[in-house]
């Protein structure tokens, strides 16, 4: 007969802030065998602890309020959807991600009805269903390249029987509208002349042109006097 063993872990910890008011200069209060240590949240978060994951994980305060990210869980085992949620809360604490709990969606039910068998036996139906439950967590304030290793990091350790979907933003530069709006006004001005029509148009004005600066010329000369002859 086989059973598990459970460790306990030996170390309580308490988090307290320096002030409310600045939640980001949070320090951490571990309990060890030489008494009470203060260290600070980057360093908890990279330090490596024996059952930290059977804790809940940090969440760390929003600082602008910016989205970054939406990842969205979704399995037909809740036990295995509830697992997953909590890694990647752990994973986002541990790269400092500010992200939210884990908020529940309506659950996915569908329903099918198969015949037992053909002919004399078209009454006798069989009912099935199956649900679908969906977990989605958003992540704040976070640089494209932290959030693209996070990802990267649930991707390589995903869960069979989890699926994931990430959705991004991502920041575009200033002056990018003006950009893209000269882009689309040459590409319209290119299609306009490439079609029949539009190739009639400019050879219609560069014959108007031609006709123009020959009847200029023309004019110049008509206007210059002849030159008068001495007896």
């Amino acid at each position: 007969m086989r059973t598990a063993s459970t460790s306990t872990v030996t170390s309580s910890v308490k988090r307290k802030y320096a002030s409310e008011a600045a939640p980001e200069s949070s320090t951490f209060s571990v309990l060890g065998d030489n008494g009470e240590v203060e260290i600070s949240e980057e360093e908890y978060a990279t330090s490596i602890e024996h059952g930290r994951s059977l804790h809940e994980p940090n969440y760390h305060p929003r600082t602008h309020g910016i989205p970054a990210a939406t990842i969205h869980l979704r399995s037909y085992h809740i036990s295995l959807l509830q697992l997953f949620t909590h890694f990647v809360a752990h994973a986002a604490a541990a790269l400092a991600i500010p992200i939210s709990k884990p908020v529940p969606l309506p659950i996915q039910r569908s329903l099918w009805t198969v015949l037992k068998g053909p002919f004399v036996h078209k009454k006798a139906q069989e009912n099935f269903s199956r649900k679908t439950h969906k977990r989605v967590i958003k992540a704040w304030d976070t640089d494209p390249e932290v959030v693209e290793r996070w990802v990267r990091y649930l991707e390589k350790h995903a869960l069979a029987g989890v699926g994931i979907r990430v959705v991004r933003w991502e920041r575009a530069p200033v002056g990018v509208g003006k950009k893209v709006s000269d882009t689309v006004k040459a590409a319209m001005e290119n299609a306009k002349l490439q079609t029949p029509k539009g190739q009639v148009e400019a050879l219609g004005g560069k014959i108007l042109e031609q006709e123009l600066a020959t009847a200029s010329k023309e004019q110049i000369l008509v206007q210059q006097p002849e030159p008068v002859e001495s007896a």
